[in-house]
This record gives C-alpha cells, structure tokens and sequence, in this order.
C-alpha cells in the first residue's frame, strides 16, 4: 500500500509539472500567432524565401500544438491517479506511447533523410544571400534584423561576409561591410572574412551535440517510466474504478 501511494503521488506531482509546463508553451504559442509584429510574422514576409521555408515559420502552431498535447498528458496523468481512474490512466499511457513511437520514428526520418535537409538548407541559404543583396540597406527591417542576429551570434551574413558584397549598403558606402558585421577582434571587415551567422549556429549544434542527445534520451527515459508507472497504478487499482 505504501508503494501505491508513492507511486500515486508521484504521478500527481510529475504530471502537475507537465500540465503546466503545456500551459506555458500553449500560451507562447498563441501569442506568436497573435501578435503580428513578431519576428516570425515578420520573417513569412521576407521576398525570396522558399516555399519548404514556411513550415519552419509555423511554429507558432507546432507549440500550439505541443502545449495542448503536454496539457491532455498532464491532465489525465494527474487526475488519473488522483481519482485512481483506470480509463484515464489507460489513456494517459496509450498516449505516452504514440508520442515515444513518434519520436523513434522521427529520429529514424532524420537519419535516414539527412542529405534532403542538407538541401534544404543549400536552399535557404541562397534565398538568404538573395535577400542580403537585394534589400540589407535598403529596406530598414530587414537592415535591423540581420543587424540583431550578428551582434548577437557575432557573426557576418549567412555564409561570411562576402554575403554582403553588391548589396545597397556595400554600393552606397564605398564598397565597405557594415559595422555590424565585424566581430570584437576584426575591427575592419574590409580585408577579412569573417564567418556567417549559420556555420555558427552549425558548430553551436555539432558542439552540444552530445547535451542534445542526452536530454533526448532523458525524456525517452521519462517517457518509459511513465508508462511504467501508469501501468502499475492501473493494474493495482480495482476493476470497479473509471
């Protein structure tokens, strides 16, 4: 009996800590939809972006999605075991286990698909580059948000500098890059290359790859143990419970 009521609470408190968290995403995710002035709205009107672009600009509804789907976890997982109902306990742990096969699945895509992402982003780039020559200096938002992203990444254009040569602000300023594209050790950008914002961004991933495969693996952990969990709770609990 005593492991029972471990084991109930436990699952009380763990998944409480999920349906808020769901909350917080949902909440995230419909405020990126709403407000019309953020950056990811922003973003879908950038000219020249490929169409495979768009599904990355929607993510707004992936956290919708996400938060509703930790919110219906978390709910049936709390007051399953609160109300020791065997039918919500039994969806909580059906559903656990779609999300762990959808996952092992995905991983099993990535792998399997990895040069059609490279692709991808061999496409991206060259819209990004396009988007660099035609408007950086010319059109002020675009001019502001490539100007955020390398003072925050200290970084120069997508690929490196070169990114910016024959753009409005290369031509209207005697063939110089922006001072916003020179990092803290190269003062002058004029005789150097300095490296882009996305192989940046790649060797940040490739570096904590080992930290992102391990909270991966941690959440399958979590996932398989609250099956586990769910699982002893619903056949300890009576047949006459709902």
């Amino acid at each position: 009996m005593g492991c029972f009521q471990f084991l109930k609470t436990m699952m009380v408190i763990f998944n409480g800590i999920i349906f808020l968290a769901g909350a917080a995403i949902l909440g995230v995710g419909i405020w990126v939809k709403v407000d019309s002035g953020s950056v990811l709205n922003f973003l879908g009107k950038i000219p020249n972006v490929p169409p495979e672009l768009n599904q990355v600009l929607n993510v707004g509804y992936l956290l919708i999605a996400i938060g509703v789907l930790l919110v219906i976890i978390g709910f049936l997982g709390c007051c399953g075991a609160m109300k020791e109902s065997k039918c919500m306990l039994l969806l909580f742990f059906i559903i656990v286990l779609l999300v762990f096969i959808a996952e092992v699945a995905g991983a099993v895509v990535i792998l399997a698909f990895r040069p059609l992402a490279d692709q991808l982003f061999n496409t991206v780039g060259k819209a990004a580059v396009m988007n660099i020559k035609q408007d950086y200096g010319n059109v002020s938002d675009i001019t502001g948000l490539w100007n955020t992203t390398m003072n925050t990444l200290k970084c120069c254009g997508f690929y490196n500098s070169s990114d910016f040569v024959d753009s409005p602000y290369y031509n209207s300023h005697n063939k110089t890059f922006p001072p916003d594209c020179c990092s803290d050790t190269v003062r002058s950008c004029s005789n150097a290359t300095v490296t882009g914002c996305f192989p940046k961004i790649k060797q940040l991933i490739e570096n904590n790859s080992a930290a992102i495969v391990g909270v991966a693996l941690g959440i399958a952990a979590l996932e398989i143990c609250a099956m586990v969990v769910s699982m002893s709770l619903f056949c300890r609990i009576k047949s006459g419970s709902v």
